[in-house]
Order: structure tokens, then sequence, then C-alpha cells
């Protein structure tokens, strides 16, 4: 930090007049270039993708305010000289890092320990300390949701759209996807084209330019629509962006991206800025028309809960998904209303949606506006979440789906999980959560998680089942004060790629650069680029292993003793996962061998937990009972509280056939001393398998593996 800081609003007073330079858009077309393009060779890695991590690059917020800065005036295109040109940039960089500076300046004061604490001596619940999270929080959705979710979005507003605008949003969306596309191809002809040019007249601004007839014959429309769309987000003719006149003011170059340079001529030059107006700019649009503002504000909230729900049913499946649940008394007076409820086996997820944004004057650091902007958005979503999960085991209570039909299910749950969903970018989200919300843990409803519609896909996308989907929700809950980042994104990303478990008294900030390869797996996805679907890790290095599909199998059952266990296999290290799974082969190749029982016991968590799987093809009455008894044993010899039982067959590839659960406090028992006597203590963590143990097992001893039948009869040829 420089010693001294000038005023913010001296900083941006210089900023306009670098940008009112002529030759400016030259400048911005570099910044762009640079900071905003990703070049790659074949498939896209992860490390083509780093630099737009870089602490030296521009982020779009920046770069939308020296556009916004430089429309105040009418724009002068002549091509700078190479020397003014660097000047130009030199100096613009120099004034934004003073700008982030300045802003930053009420952080470092609010850090310094005033003499007297009090709780309301945090300062990162001050408006002027908030202001720089949000500027610089960076974006939370990626281009191309924005771009492919304002079709679900609208899609009921169409006749407005067609008679107002004389468009519908599949013509809008159809528009804004050809100009990327016109844009890639311009950007790629106009870098070839500076290799026969003299370095005095380089300049990238052509390759960001491009016509409406060049996105008519690409998008397969009529010319005229094309530009009525196209005109849509361009600055009204005669405006010159006037209220821009403090950096969080309104910027007209974020709702109208587009400069209409010379007849069928459009600069644009942040295509992510073109897509999130495609998302958010037809809802103002309709804001204006007093006769259907209420019905669009309606169209707004049926989107984001169905939304939600969709998504939840791409993982649960439609009939775990319930929408818009009634929660009424015995005399049918509504007491909550879940706007999506899942359940599978004993958990559930309490879904509760808002439409709310953060307002122009929250973003300008007004602190009531933050404060209750917060609490319309999150806070009272947490707490209807909260009530309705309570009343969700309260069965004084009925629940009443979207047809007024009673709902017969389970009213006792293990675990709670509340998921606040806003439909919007609300800038700095995870961090405001930190700071503002207020929430109740019960012994089954976990902390909150805050998040927007955005995270809530990818979610859905990368894990794509219920165990895995539960699994990360129970961590990310637990973790809620020991895990933070910028961005949600980037806890998901480590999560898929080291499996996101925290040793006791650790506290984990992870840098936004973690999440390349999730992003890149979102693009090859969702965009088309060339590259791996799935980043290297927890889906990847143990899809293979005989563990993860027995896994498959325990989520198959939807029972809740072996869903507990599917959890606790989860957190399972690479190496312990490893371990694991070649004992599985082993007893199962010995299995398929001689068709006789076999067995594997793994003390876990430090020996509080435990897993014996058995291997055979023996009636469910004897199979049963030998596996009863033999988890009775192991958690007994370990004094452990918890203890899993599975039994598989590996007939038809590796099944479950079925599960048991010891789940009680250890005691101990003169009787069971008696019963394992003779059985070795083993090992708190890893495989009990009798080739692991240094002591020598005698052909009359009770067989280590828990069996409760001698050695010489049992496991002494394994």
């Amino acid at each position: 930090m420089k010693e001294s800081v000038r005023e913010e609003n001296a900083v941006f007073d210089d900023l306009l007049k670098l940008c009112s330079s002529p030759g400016y858009p030259h400048v911005i077309a570099h910044f762009c270039y640079r900071d905003n393009i990703v070049l790659y060779a074949g498939d896209m890695k992860p490390d083509d993708y780093l630099h737009m991590f870089s602490m030296e690059r521009l982020i779009r917020t920046e770069i939308s305010t020296l556009i916004g800065l430089m429309c105040k005036q009418p724009i002068d295109f002549k091509l700078p000289d190479p020397d003014e040109m660097q000047k130009l940039i030199d100096e613009t960089e120099s004034l934004l890092k003073e700008l982030h500076y300045s802003m930053s300046a009420p952080m470092i004061t609010g850090l310094k320990v005033p003499e007297k604490a009090t709780e309301e001596s945090n300062p990162f619940t001050c408006g002027s300390v908030l202001r720089e999270p949000i500027f610089y929080g960076g974006e939370s959705a990626y281009s191309f949701q924005y771009r492919d979710l304002s079709l679900e979005k609208y899609y009921k507003d169409n006749d407005w759209l067609i008679s107002n605008k004389g468009f519908s949003i599949k013509d809008a969306h159809k528009v804004v996807q050809s100009v990327g596309e016109v844009q890639n191809r311009k950007l790629f002809h106009c870098i070839r084209g500076l290799r026969t040019k003299s370095p005095e007249i380089w300049t990238l601004l052509p390759a960001f330019k491009f016509t409406g007839r060049d996105v008519a014959e690409t998008a397969q429309m009529d010319h005229a629509k094309v530009n009525n769309i196209l005109l849509a987000f361009t600055p009204p003719y005669g405006t010159s962006n006037e209220c821009f006149n403090a950096l969080n003011d309104f910027n007209i170059a974020n709702a109208y991206p587009l400069i209409h340079f010379y007849n069928d001529e459009y600069i644009l030059f942040q295509h992510y800025s073109i897509v999130e107006a495609l998302y958010e700019a037809p809802f103002y649009w309709m804001g204006s028309d007093s006769s259907y503002v209420n019905t669009a504000m309606m169209h707004r909230g049926e989107f984001t809960e169905h939304f939600c729900s969709r998504r939840l049913e791409a993982v649960f499946g439609k009939r775990r998904v319930f929408s818009n649940i009634n929660i009424v008394d015995s005399k049918g007076n509504r007491a909550g209303e879940i706007d999506a409820l899942v359940v599978f086996a004993d958990r559930a997820i309490v879904l509760q949606a808002k439409s709310k944004r953060l307002t122009l004057e929250a973003r300008k650091g007004n602190d009531s506006c933050i404060k209750e902007d917060f609490k319309k958005s999150i806070q009272d979503s947490y707490d209807q979440g909260l009530m309705c999960g309570k009343l969700l085991e309260d069965e004084k209570y009925k629940l009443i789906d979207i047809s007024g039909h009673e709902m017969q299910l389970p009213r006792r749950y293990k675990e709670i999980y509340i998921l606040c969903v806003v439909s919007d970018h609300y800038p700095a989200l995870s961090f405001q959560s930190h700071q503002f919300l207020k929430y109740e843990q019960t012994d089954n409803i976990l902390p909150p998680l805050v998040m927007d519609i955005f995270l809530l896909d990818v979610m859905a996308e990368m894990l794509d089942s219920p165990l895995y989907f539960l699994s990360y929700l129970n961590r990310r809950s637990l973790y809620s004060d020991r895990v933070m980042s910028t961005h949600e994104l980037t806890i998901l990303s480590y999560h898929l790629q080291h499996n996101l478990w925290l040793e006791e008294n650790t506290f984990y900030h992870l840098c936004d650069d973690i999440s390349a390869s999730l992003d890149l797996a979102m693009m090859v996805r969702r965009d088309g680029v060339s590259g791996k679907t799935t980043p290297d890790g927890i889906l990847t290095r143990f899809k293979k292993k005989s563990l993860w599909k027995l896994i498959d199998g325990i989520e198959d059952k939807e029972d809740p003793a072996t869903i507990e266990l599917g959890f606790i296999l989860l957190t399972l290290a690479e190496d312990t996962v490893d371990k694991i799974s070649k004992g599985i082969d082993r007893m199962v190749a010995m299995f398929r061998s001689d068709s006789k029982h076999h067995d594997l016991t793994i003390g876990i968590r430090e020996g509080n937990t435990g897993l014996t799987i058995h291997c055979n093809d023996d009636s469910p009455k004897i199979a049963m009972e030998r596996l009863g008894d033999h988890c009775e044993r192991r958690k007994y010899t370990q004094r452990a509280d918890n203890w899993f039982g599975i039994c598989i067959t590996p007939s038809n590839g590796l099944s479950i056939r079925f599960g048991v659960r010891l789940d009680y406090k250890w005691k101990q028992s003169k009787n069971m001393d008696e019963i394992v006597r003779d059985l070795p203590e083993g090992q708190k963590r890893g495989n009990f398998d009798p080739r692991f143990t240094d002591k020598k097992i005698e052909r009359n001893q009770l067989c280590p593996c828990g069996s409760g039948i001698k050695y010489k009869k049992c496991c002494i040829d394994r």
C-alpha cells in the first residue's frame, strides 16, 4: 500500500481525462485482447487459461469503467503512434492501481485494532470497506450460462418482446451467439494480418468490429431484424453516459455494451458484457411497461424456482424433487412454503429462491442499503428455510403439494441442508454472507449454503449423482467457517481435484486460479471448446477403483445406513481408496476361484468407525447373521461407536446385496471380552487382512477376520 493515497474521485477524474485521449479505443482493444482472450492449439489445457488469474490482468469491471469513461464524450478513433500508445497503456494501468489503492484504504484502516473492540468493530460490515470486494470480486457466472439461461428466463415473456421489441428471446440469443462467432473469426484474421503490417500501424481494434450483415449471415437471419436486436444493446442515439460520474454510478456501457461505429458497423470490446445484458436487460425493458411489470416480476420468480428444481431433478430424479410445498397447521393455515424440496434416504434439501439484486445504492457503499439488500435477498430466504426445516419434522403440520394433496414423506431426517439461492449475479455474495448472515445450527439442520443459480447449475453438472452432491453439501456446510475463497466455484473446483476434507483446527483460503480446471471443463461441456470434460481428481482417478463401484451401488440402494457409509467412504484419501480397492479385488478373485466366503475389514476415522465387507453367495439369512455377528465383534474390539457392514456378490458384476449399521456408544462387556479374547486388535486405520498383521496367528485361534470360526477353517489359505 502506498504511504499516501489520493482520494478516489481525484483518480477517477484523471481516468476520465485519459480515456478522452485521441485513439483511446485502440488502448481498450489492447487490454481486451491481452486480458480476455485465451489462445490455445489442439485441446485447451488449464495452463492455457491460467493467465486469466494474473494479478496484472484487468478485470471486466475495470475495462467496463474505461469504456464508460471513453463514451462520456465523442470518441476519437485516430490510431496513436507506438510511443503514445504505450504511454496511454502505462498511465491507464498506473491509475487503475491507484484507484484500487484508494478503494482498499478503508479496509486497511479498519484492520487496525481499536482500543476498545466491540462486536460493531468488524470493519468488513462497513459499506466503505465492502465496496472493494463488490467491485473487484469478479464474475459469478460463465458467459455461456448468461447466454443460454436467458432462453429459459424469458420464454414466457416472448409475446411482450415480439410486440414491443420486434424479436423473440430466441432471436436475441441467436444474434448474441453469432456475434461471438463473428468476433472469433475477426480476431484470427486480425492477428494474422499484423504479420504483413508495419508495427507503426499495429492495432487490434478491427478484431472487435463487426457489421450487422456479418452477424445476419452467420445467424442466417433477416438483416433488418438483426440490426433491430443489435440496436437494443446499443446506447440510444445522443446519449453520452452523463450519469457516470463516480465509480459505482450507473454505467451505460454495462446496460448497452455495443458501440455504433458507422452505418452498419458496431464495436463490442467484451463479449461477456453482451451475454450478461442478454440475461438482465429484457427484465428492465419490461419493467418500464407499467401494465406488464407485475407479470415480468412473476415470471422472473417462476424462472428461478423452476430452474432450481430442474437442476436438482437432473441429480436426484423427478420422484425425489418437489416444488412449491405448503406446510399447513391442523386448521389449514399456511405456516411455511418450500420452493424446492429434495428427499433422499434420510437426507433433505430445503431450497429457498429469491430474485432480489444488489441495488446501485448498495454498490456505492451505502451501509443501510447493503444490509437491507442482504436481508431481503439472503437473510429472509434463510429464515424461511430454517423455519420450514423445523416444520418438516413436526408431524403436527401437513405437507401439501402444488395440486393441494397431502404428501406422504418421511418426517425424520439425519441431516437437513438449507440452500439460499439468488437468480442474478450478487457481487461478493460469499464475502457478504460471512459477514452478515445470522444462522442457527441444530442437531440435524446444518449451516446454510448461500449461492446463485449459476453455482447450483455447475454443482448439478459436475456432481451429478445424489451421493456426490449430498456429500459435498455436507462438507461445505460443516466447513462454512473454515474454508474461504473469492468464489464458491473455487472451493468446488478444489473439491473435484483434491476431495474437500479438512483436519481439525485447520483453515483454508483458496486462490482463484484453483478454479482453472473447472472453468475449462465447463467450457468444454457447454461452449464447444476442445479439452477435458472433467477436472482430473475424484471423478477421474477413482472411477475405475472397486471401492467406487461399491459407492455407486450404495447410492442405488438409497438406504439410510448405507448412505451414511457412502458419505464416509467419499472422504477417504486416495491411498486409502487404493488400498481398500486392492483388498476388494483380491477378495473377489479368491471367491471366483473357490466360491467360498471371504471378507475384508477396514478401520477408518482413527478407529471410531469401521467397515466390514463380506463376499459370498450364501442364503440371505446365513449371510446376514454372519455379517451382523462379524460387525459386532469388530466394533467391540476397535472400541468404535459406528460400524458398517455390506455383503457383496461378484456373480453379476460387483453389486451390494445388503448392508447393516451398528450405531451406538461403545461400552465394555465381560461377555464380549470373552467372545473376542483371541481376536487380534488390528490397526486403527487400514486393512485388517491377516497378511497385514505382525502377530502370528495359530491354526486353532479364532480367525482375525471376525467370522467367529477357527483360522484353519477360514482364512488360513488367503
